[in-house]
């Protein structure tokens, strides 16, 4: 059986009076109150779940439509890249090395904007990323040979996109308790019809004015909805006590937190070579440009409305079932229904539709991160999270064009590479799982998932000698509860 600590938000060797480490949040069932604990006392917060927090959910929607939205639309650039010649000095694999970059970027800055957070506030932080993503879309527009692409819509994008989202992800959980993951997924969903949008857009925008005036138009686009975002958005750091702690080593103690990364490392290594796969996958196979951009928008369109579906059966299901099942399913459509259906146009549509699951870390991440190591620790556990994540984000698709070969099964090594990633982050998802059952055991809480966890070691050693030994890990991975 795996260590672990003895509950989430604590970390091993700690007490919560002595580190202030660990913030005890209690919720009733009816979402409306929440309690957190500073180091040497415990402030009552009287919150009612939501009000002013649709408002945070629908801005932040509208951060991940014109951030993460337009990073999808690299798909299509993409494909416009491998095939005009426009630009000096490139390659495949370099053109590749760009898509990789911006997303790696955005997470190799994560510490940085969580402690640019702690000092100056979300808002100003979020202000940058919103002018760098701004004038990497005016620098792209002037492009002319590879090094101009990576410096602007590679480097210079990253970092706008890492200041917008690292300063965004972890807001919409604060403003909720009951509907954390819902609401959290109707945020994550804005990528999906960003994306959506942004793919026929930019297509078309290519198509009838040209590389240079397509970026110019986005640069514009994203300029204005951002900065009006910036004007809606609150955060709560002060009343749940968040750490902006940009690395928390000690989280590497943590075997539960081992597995998080796990399980977000392998799914996003699948996911960037699925998104920015499969519009040339669609032309290499025989369709035209307009029909792979018409599947890149459908695949999108599947995360925009089933995000906000994800979000709502973790909440009523339970966060590390849904986002286990929902991994499971990513891997086993992409072995049957895009190694085996994806030839023919209606295949590679159907396929499109399971984005939704293809994506899932995103609407799952900050809940699960919430499960893992607790309200107050989530911004540093994150931080740490998303430079973890630089390497699946900076290769992935390399890997896969690498991978790639010619013809119409050119992208079999691909599908096959891009399945069994899925499965191992199923593996890590599910071991994680598994722990959290145990917690449960050991803190008599089985019956009721969303009752008070207390960070007392004592009290906890209490329970589970009443209770007799938890289940070992392996068998735990069999018992189906709200989790």
């Amino acid at each position: 059986m795996i260590p672990s600590s003895p509950v989430p938000g604590r970390l091993p060797g700690t007490s919560a009076p002595e580190t202030g480490l660990a913030d005890v949040e209690r919720t009733t069932r009816s979402g409306k109150e929440e309690i957190t604990g500073e180091s040497d006392s415990s402030e009552v917060k009287e919150f009612k779940e939501g009000g002013y927090g649709w408002m945070v959910v629908f801005s932040v929607a509208l951060v991940n439509a014109h951030t993460w939205g337009l990073n999808s639309s690299y798909a299509v650039f993409l494909a416009y890249y491998l095939r005009s010649g426009d630009i000096a000095g490139s390659s495949p694999l370099a053109f590749a090395f760009v898509g990789g970059l911006s997303i790696s970027i955005s997470l190799l800055v994560s510490p940085l904007v969580t402690w640019c957070i702690g000092r100056f506030g979300t808002i100003p932080t979020f202000r940058i990323g919103v002018v760098f993503e701004a004038i990497s879309f005016v620098g792209a527009s002037f492009s002319a040979h590879i090094y101009h692409l990576i410096l602007s819509q590679g480097v210079c994008f990253g970092i706008g996109l890492g200041f917008c989202f690292t300063a965004t992800v972890g807001v919409v959980p604060q403003w909720f308790v009951k509907r954390r993951s819902f609401a959290n997924a109707v945020a994550t969903s804005g990528s999906g019809f960003g994306g959506l949008t942004y793919s026929l857009a930019t297509n078309a925008m290519i198509t009838n004015l040209g590389l240079p005036w397509a970026f110019r138009i986005l640069a514009i686009v994203a300029f204005v909805v951002n900065g009006g975002c910036s004007l809606i958005l609150r955060d709560r750091n002060k009343a749940v006590g968040a750490k902006h702690v940009p690395f928390h080593l000690d989280l590497f103690k943590l075997p539960e937190y081992w597995l998080f990364l796990g399980w977000g490392f392998f799914s996003l290594m699948s996911y960037v070579i699925v998104v920015f796969s499969i519009t040339d996958y669609a032309q290499q196979v025989g369709f035209s440009a307009s029909q792979g951009s018409l599947a890149a928008a459908i695949f999108n369109l599947s995360q925009g409305i089933g995000r906000p579906l994800i979000g709502l059966a973790s909440d009523h299901v339970g966060r590390l079932n849904v986002a286990g099942l929902g991994t499971l399913t990513a891997g086993v459509v992409t072995f049957f229904l895009w190694v085996f259906a994806g030839k023919s146009y209606p295949g590679l549509i159907i396929y499109a539709l399971f984005g939704a699951f293809a994506g899932i870390i995103w609407p799952c991440v900050a809940p699960v991160g919430a499960e893992v190591v607790g309200l107050s620790l989530l911004p540093a556990a994150l931080s740490i999270y998303w430079l973890v994540l630089v390497l699946p984000a900076t290769f992935a698709e390399v890997i896969g064009l690498m991978l790639r070969t010619s013809g119409v099964d050119g992208y079999l090594n691909v599908q096959i590479f891009t399945g069994v990633m899925y499965i191992a982050s199923f593996v890590s998802i599910w071991l994680l799982r598994s722990w959290k059952l145990q917690q449960m055991e050991i803190l008599g809480t089985m019956d009721d998932p969303l009752a008070v966890e207390v960070p007392n070691a004592v009290q906890s050693g209490a329970k589970a000698s009443e209770k007799g030994r938890p289940r070992s890990y392996i068998m735990s991975m069999f018992v189906f509860r709200h989790v």
